[in-house]
C-alpha cells in the first residue's frame, strides 16, 4: 500500500491559497498504486478527490474529510506517439504543450492559457479561445475502485465546462489527436493567446481562475459582475479583480469564507439587476454551498 498522509494542509496545493487540511493524502505514480488507494478508499466509503493543480479549486477553511489525490511519476507524464499525444491525468497543460511543439503538433495552443491538468481538463471539458477539451480529446483512461476502463468524449458527455465523469473516479490518462505543424507555429499560437490572456486577466495574482460559468445571455459572466460596480470589491483578504471581476484575487490573507462571501454577492447583485443566476465554474472541496437566490 503506497503511504497515506493524514491531515495535509491544502493551501499550498491550490493557486488561491486558502482552505484547510484534507484528512487522507496520497501521490500516486502508477495506475496500479491508483487503483489501489481508490480501492481503499471505496472499502470505507472514504469520498476521493483528485486535486491537479489546484487551478480551479476552493477548500473549505476546515478541509475536507476526503482522501486527497496529487498524481504523480507516470500519471504525470506526457509523450507523443504519431500524431496523438499521451498525457497521465495530472500531467500539466503546460508539459503537454512543450511536448507537442517539440513534436511539431498542433491544435492545443489553447491549453496555453489554462493552467490545469489534462485530467482536470477532462473533468470540466476545459476550453479557452474558441476550443475544448472534447474538440481534441480521442479518448480517456478513467479508473475507480472496479478497475480501469476506456472512455470517448461521446461516453464522456464532455459538453460547456461538464462531464459526466462517474463519481469516484479518477482520469490517469488522456490521448489527444492533433494536427501537424511545427515547432516554431505552435510557439508562435501559443505565445500569443498568453499575451492575450495576459492583457486581460489578473495573471500575476493569486487566484482559482474563472469564478462563473458564462451565461448564455445576455453577456458573460465578468461583464455583468462589472456592470453592478463590483470590480475591486472586497471581503476580508478577498477582492474581485480590479482587471477581471470574474476572478477573485487573494490580496493577502485571505479565507475560502471571504471567496464564498464574494461569489455570494455578486451572484445576488447580477440576479437582482439582470435576473442571471450565475453558475460557479470553480470547484467545491469540502462543505460549501452558495445561498439560494
Amino acid at each position: 500500500m503506497i503511504e497515506l498522509e493524514d491531515n495535509v494542509p491544502l493551501a499550498r496545493f491550490t493557486t488561491i491559497g486558502t482552505g484547510g487540511p484534507a484528512r487522507w493524502f496520497a501521490r500516486p505514480t502508477t495506475v496500479a498504486e491508483l487503483r489501489e488507494v481508490l480501492a481503499w478508499a471505496a472499502e470505507r466509503e472514504v469520498p476521493v478527490e483528485p486535486i491537479g493543480l489546484g487551478s480551479n479549486l476552493l477548500v473549505h477553511d476546515e478541509g475536507v474529510d476526503a482522501l486527497v489525490l496529487k498524481l504523480g511519476g507516470e500519471l504525470a507524464a506526457a509523450r507523443v506517439e504519431g500524431d496523438m499525444l499521451v498525457a497521465g491525468g495530472g500531467a500539466p497543460n503546460a508539459v503537454c504543450l512543450h511536448r507537442a511543439r517539440a513534436a511539431g503538433l498542433g491544435g492545443f495552443e489553447f491549453a496555453s492559457a489554462i493552467p490545469g491538468t489534462a485530467g482536470g481538463g477532462v473533468r470540466m471539458n476545459a476550453g479557452a479561445y474558441g476550443r475544448e477539451w472534447r474538440d481534441v480529446v480521442l479518448d480517456a483512461v478513467v479508473v475507480d475502485a472496479h478497475g480501469a476502463r476506456t472512455l470517448t468524449p461521446a461516453e464522456l458527455d464532455l459538453s460547456y465546462r461538464h462531464s459526466e465523469l462517474p463519481p469516484g473516479a479518477v482520469v490517469a490518462q488522456v490521448r489527444f489527436r492533433l494536427e501537424p505543424s511545427s515547432p516554431a507555429a505552435v510557439k508562435a499560437r501559443a505565445a500569443e493567446l498568453l499575451a492575450q490572456r495576459k492583457a486581460t486577466q489578473p495573471t500575476n495574482k493569486r487566484t482559482f481562475g474563472s469564478v462563473f460559468k458564462n451565461p448564455a445571455a445576455p453577456a458573460g459572466a465578468g461583464r455583468l459582475i462589472e456592470q453592478c460596480g463590483l470590480k475591486g470589491h472586497r471581503a476580508g483578504g478577498a477582492l474581485i479583480s480590479p482587471r477581471h471581476a470574474n476572478f477573485i484575487e487573494n490580496a493577502g490573507g485571505a479565507t475560502s469564507a471571504d471567496c464564498v462571501a464574494l461569489m455570494s454577492e455578486a451572484r445576488r447583485r447580477v440576479h437582482e439587476a439582470f435576473r442571471v443566476e450565475l453558475e460557479h465554474e470553480v470547484r467545491f472541496l469540502g462543505p460549501i454551498a452558495l445561498p439560494s437566490l
